[in-house]
Parts: C-alpha cells; structure tokens; sequence
C-alpha cells in the first residue's frame, strides 16, 4: 500500500479522530486548525457523547444505526492507542416516563422494537416494570412504574477523549509523523493549488507521496459547502454528587425528550432541545427552566445540583441530516454532516474514509449504507 501525504482541515472530534488514525496506518498528516486547542466553536466539547444506536433508530435512518452500531464496537480500540485514560462504559440506555406520557412511551416503544426487528444484530430492547427499574437504578425506586432497558448501548467523556487525542497528536509530533497547526485557519482550495505546484512539502512529508486535503471542519466549512446548515442544541452541565445514576437515562416527554448522561465524580449532562436556527446567543430561559425541571422529575436529587456550564453549539447538518464523504476532485475529499451523531458514528467514518484513500474502496461504506459521492 502506498502512503500518502494528508493536510486535514478542522482539529475537532472527527479531524482529530482521523488524523490519529491516518498517522497509525503511515501516512504523514498536517492537521490544521483555525482556533486553538479548546476548539471553543466546535460542538464536540459541548455534547453529551452518548453511543445509543437503537435509541438514536427513533429519529434518524436505519444506515445511520448501522454506522453507530459499527462505531460503537470500534471506540474501545480506539481508545487503547490514547495514553490517558478516558471515561467509557456500556452499561446500556434507561428510558422511563411519567404517567401522563404513557401512550407517547407505547408508540416510542413499539418504534424501536420495530427497528430492532429490522437490524437484529442490535440487542433487543426490553421493557420493564417498576422493581425491575429500581434493580436496575435503586436510586430511582418506586418513582416510575414502567421503562425500556437499551441493553450494551454506551457512552464517553468527550472532553477526557479530547484531551487525550491531543496528547496524543503532540506525541506523533515529537516523533516526526504528525504536525499540528493551531490558530492557523485554512481554505481547502488555496491548499489543493499550493500542494499541485509542490510548494507545501513539510519536512515530516513523504517525498514523493499523493497528497491529499480533507476538509473536517464541520460548520466551518458552509460557505464551500452551501448546503450545509447548523441546527441549534442546549446542553446544561451540573454537578450533582446526591444524584447516583449508572447510565444514560432518557425521559419521554411529547415536547422535550430528555437526556441525562452521568460522567465521573458527580457530574451530568443534561440536554434535550433541537431547534432549527444558527443563533448562538446563549440558552434560553425556557430551554434552561425545561431541562432542569425535567431532569428533577427524574430524580430529586437534582435540586441541590450546582450549574457548571449552560453552552449552545450548533450541529452540522445536511439536508437530509445524513453524513457525507465527498469527492469533489481528485485527492480532495470532504467529510461533514454528522448531525446529533458525530461521537456515535465518527470511528465508520474515519474507517470508509481511510478505506478510500488508501485503496479507493468503498467496501465499509457500501455495508452501512453510506454513499461516497464521487465528481469526475
């Protein structure tokens, strides 16, 4: 297999995740990034980093379930090439309700045991009555008569991921594979142009390797790619050392299905609001009162829980709100709309872009259903 030279665009999770693995396999990679390290305009610091392949069937396509199915194995691999230790479990998906949204609860129910028909590769989802719910999280005892258990469904930290990533991409710098550019905004054309005349041969480069430029950068990327728009999500951060949930929970409600993701030493991510708007002025009264409201009714131990952080960060979408790799032109290739499922889906993304560049297969992709748009 021959190696290529890689200039990545965006140092977010899947510029990040993709630069790692071009370096493990022996391509030698610029990674580019337009703000610093902390990434402050990039969604990934601000989500939840749940990986539900069957809770997420409820809302997006089957080909995405596949995608996150396929990921969702591939994290822990992943994983083992960071030094530091980053927070990962599969403990599965809790989904409980209130009374009142019992008929909601049903056909939301009945929906993922159809999808789970449909891909039986996924566990089957289960439904439980109220003591099987207190076996399963004895601090929610007696407060729900009936749930759904997501069985092998899992989540990260995604900050901790982050971090760890950066470790290790100044890790691959010291060792002459991989450089870094912080602060260093770029335009995938100027790029194309200065890498066909050869006057963009880092020292770290292959002589006389292909180099390709692959543009990671998410809403950075929208005015080239005009389809391309951001939908708008409130996230909520506390501390809550009186609340003791093992697993990402979910409560149905017919207006704000909510979630709550336990992380390590007490602390929470509470999100549930998707709204079709690029505004990223700060979260609202109403989406802020609703998901501390919501998040209290689950457990009361949230009452006493301390507001960290209340972040609005958009998620690039397409129109279909499906992911895309782009061909544009020879050795350009673009990778955006990962949508409410950039950590679930970001490692099959990585592999069918990988997959491509090396050997211009599309054997992965053809699997989970994602298309490689090629323009000739």
């Amino acid at each position: 297999m021959n190696k290529s030279n890689c200039l990545v665009i965006g140092a977010g999770l899947l510029g990040r995740t993709l630069s790692l693995a071009l370096a493990h396999q022996g391509h030698r990679v610029s990674l580019y990034e337009a703000t610093g390290s902390d990434i402050p305009n990039a969604a990934a610091p601000v989500a939840a980093a749940m990986l539900a392949p069957l809770a997420e069937s409820a809302i997006t396509e089957l080909n995405v379930v596949r995608m996150g199915q396929y990921s969702l194995e591939r994290w822990p691999q992943i994983l083992e090439f960071l030094r530091q230790p980053v927070f990962f479990q599969r403990q599965g998906t809790l989904i409980v309700w209130h009374p009142a949204d019992a008929g909601e609860a049903q056909r939301f129910a009945s929906l993922l045991e159809k999808n789970q028909a449909m891909l039986p590769s996924l566990p089957a989802p289960k439904r439980l009555t109220g003591a099987e719910i207190s076996e399963l999280e004895p601090s929610l005892s007696k407060r729900f008569e009936r749930g759904l258990y997501l069985p092998q469904e899992g989540q990260l930290d995604n900050r901790e991921l982050l971090k760890a990533m950066e470790e290790a991409l100044s890790s691959l710098q010291s060792q002459g594979i991989l450089q870094t550019y912080w602060s260093s905004p770029q335009d995938p054309q100027e790029l194309i142009a200065k890498a066909a005349l050869g006057n963009l041969k880092p020292a770290h480069f292959h002589a006389k390797a292909n180099t390709w430029v692959i543009d990671c950068r998410g809403m950075g990327a929208k005015k080239e790619w005009t389809r391309l728009r951001g939908v708008r999500g409130e996230v909520v951060r506390v501390h809550a050392p009186e609340v003791t949930l093992s697993r990402p929970t979910r409560l149905i409600h017919p207006r704000y299905p909510i979630y709550i993701a336990p992380k390590e030493k007490g602390i929470f991510v509470i999100g549930a609001t998707e709204i079709e708007s690029e505004d990223l002025s700060p979260s609202s009264v109403r989406s802020t009162l609703e998901l501390l409201s919501a998040a209290y009714s689950v457990h009361p131990g949230f009452a006493e829980a301390r507001v960290l952080e209340m972040n609005t960060q958009l998620r690039p979408t397409l129109p279909d709100n499906l992911p895309s790799i782009e061909i544009p032109q020879p050795n350009f290739m673009r990778i955006n709309g990962l949508y409410r499922h950039g950590f679930m889906i970001t490692p099959l993304m990585v592999d069918c872009a990988l997959e491509w560049i090396e050997s211009q297969h599309t054997g992965l992709a053809q699997q989970v259903g994602l298309q490689i748009r090629v323009n000739s």
